[in-house]
């Protein structure tokens, strides 16, 4: 990554889930020994979506207790609450005047969340464009990003495009680096998450997991014990390649196909995985709930570092749009 730039957000949905650290939060790990990255809890995303605002801050709190407990170093990277950097909603109002919204209607996920509603709030159409001022304020070069985020980031590379024209060359096209792809939910259809409730809490207590992994999908050929069963259409043994020992997967995958092990064992060899995974994060996790001043001290330090970068972005941003009323103006004669 050569110290590049990195950007990348997460809704404040509360504790994160196993979707949410196979597709994001092993790999934001991993990035920042390799790249200057800055991780947000995009807060203000959450509310274009009915919310209780009596809720959002422990859930937020709760996002950043996840982050901490799944290995984000705030002396190797930056963390911070999206709100806490209101530079993103003034760029996101300069980017609209260059964004058409012939763009914005196209957006997939626009039109899967909007059908039905009586009422479309303008925030839920101009959600991308709040996305591309999170990235585009930082200069980011790099954006980790799942497959259903694609046509948001692309969006976020033409916005880019389209002011870097009118405007003169400041912004980068930010380049995709995408993670663990789909990951399927217990149910073995949709993608994993939380209001579907289809996932694992990645804090969640041992006995949580196993009774959440008991109710998991699996073959559904495989009607009894002694029939042969199918790894390969088994979203329980793809999450075990995610958790379990390699040679305990080439077991587990020969003895499923045998009919040697029942669906019942491979789930609680499972659970027992999952568990033995999270138990030093379920460990830090505990830590931070007992120091939460540490946490919030970690969300300002984040917050006063992206503060400072924003806010010189927005400088050159306002200069070249001509919203400095000083520049060129008539010098004040002296008295």
């Amino acid at each position: 990554m050569s110290r590049k730039r990195v950007f990348s957000g997460m809704q404040p949905t509360g504790e994160a889930h196993l979707g949410n650290y196979l597709g994001a939060l092993r790999q934001w790990v991993r990035l920042q020994d390799e790249a200057d990255c800055i991780y947000c809890i995009v807060d203000y995303h959450a509310i274009t979506m009915p919310y209780d605002p009596a809720d959002l801050p422990a859930r937020t709190f709760d996002m950043a207790v996840s982050f901490l407990a799944a290995g984000l170093d705030p002396d190797r990277c930056t963390i911070f609450v999206q709100s806490d950097v209101p530079e993103h909603t003034e760029l996101t109002w300069l980017f609209n005047t260059v964004t058409p919204i012939g763009d914005l209607e196209r957006m997939t996920q626009y039109k899967d969340k909007s059908t039905g509603m009586e009422s479309v709030p303008a925030g839920l159409l101009n959600y991308p464009v709040l996305q591309a001022a999170d990235i585009l304020i930082y200069r980011a070069e790099v954006v980790p990003v799942g497959e259903d985020q694609l046509q948001h980031l692309e969006l976020t590379r033409e916005i880019a495009r389209r002011w870097n024209a009118r405007f003169g060359e400041y912004f980068p096209e930010p380049q995709p680096l995408i993670g663990a792809g789909r990951v399927k939910g217990l149910d073995g259809e949709a993608k994993m998450s939380k209001s579907k409730g289809n996932t694992v809490g990645m804090l969640d207590a041992p006995e949580t997991i196993a009774a959440r992994v008991r109710a998991a999908v699996t073959d559904p050929q495989r009607v009894r014990r002694n029939d042969p069963g199918r790894p390969e259409v088994c979203n329980v043994f793809a999450l075990h390649r995610f958790f379990t020992a390699p040679d305990r997967v080439e077991a587990i995958e020969r003895d499923c196909r045998s009919a040697g092990l029942g669906c019942v064992d491979c789930k609680r060899m499972l659970a027992e995985s999952i568990a033995c995974h999270f138990e030093p994060m379920r460990e830090r996790a505990a830590e931070y709930r007992a120091h939460p001043e540490r946490v919030y001290e970690i969300l300002g330090d984040g917050a006063a570092r992206c503060r400072a970068i924003a806010r010189e972005t927005l400088r050159e941003v306002r200069d070249r749009m001509g919203l400095n009323p000083r520049k060129g103006a008539p010098a004040i004669a002296a008295s």
